[in-house]
């Protein structure tokens, strides 16, 4: 049973709506996420991190549903989709062929898109509230080390910077990503 959270701010969704991006803590360390329909937004995230778009992101998720409008899972064998339900909510990555609408600002030079229903509570409040899932990349500048503290993204991004009040969960490294075609890891946690 999911604890009660409570609900993300009113300024936190506009700053969503807005295509802006926000900060927000995950299962080990804050992210940096936004509107993954909004190429606007997805630009200005890759330069917050000065990551190029051929890399690709991780989209974060409450529930198996707000996903499937990105993934193709009609590639995927019962047996796989098993392995991927049985690890979800948590914090297994997996890597699914993305559907042909998905856009490459997402995928960036892959065929395929990951993704991640997450078990920490305010994420999964987060998406439930904004309605879709979100762009999920750690929140640090290039070269400095992912904030695990809200006042760590003030001290890295400012403060006026957008941050979701909350903290991390107890992981030490950053979630796991497998192929969900292969089941190979692409990161070991």
């Amino acid at each position: 049973m999911m604890p009660d959270v409570m609900p993300v701010s009113e300024s936190i969704l506009k700053a969503l709506h807005d295509q802006q991006v926000i900060a927000y803590p995950t299962e080990a360390v804050f992210g940096l996420g936004c509107d993954p329909d909004s190429e606007q937004a997805v630009n200005a995230l890759l330069t917050l991190k000065q990551r190029p778009k051929e890399k690709g992101l991780i989209l974060i998720a409450a529930d198996y549903s707000q996903l499937v409008p990105y993934i193709d899972d009609s590639r995927l064998t019962q047996q796989q989709q098993e392995q991927i339900f049985a690890t979800w909510p948590g914090p297994v990555t997996w890597v699914i062929p993305a559907c042909k609408t998905t856009p490459d600002w997402l995928t960036g030079r892959f065929s395929s898109l990951a993704v991640r229903v997450s078990d920490h509570p305010v994420v999964r409040q987060l998406c439930r509230q904004f309605g879709k899932p979100l762009v999920s990349t750690s929140a640090n500048l290039t070269g400095l080390p992912p904030c695990r503290l809200a006042a760590e993204v003030t001290a890295q991004f400012g403060h006026d910077f957008p941050v979701v009040a909350g903290d991390v969960g107890g992981r030490k490294n950053p979630t796991e990503i497998r192929d969900a075609l292969t089941g190979d890891y692409v990161r070991l946690a």
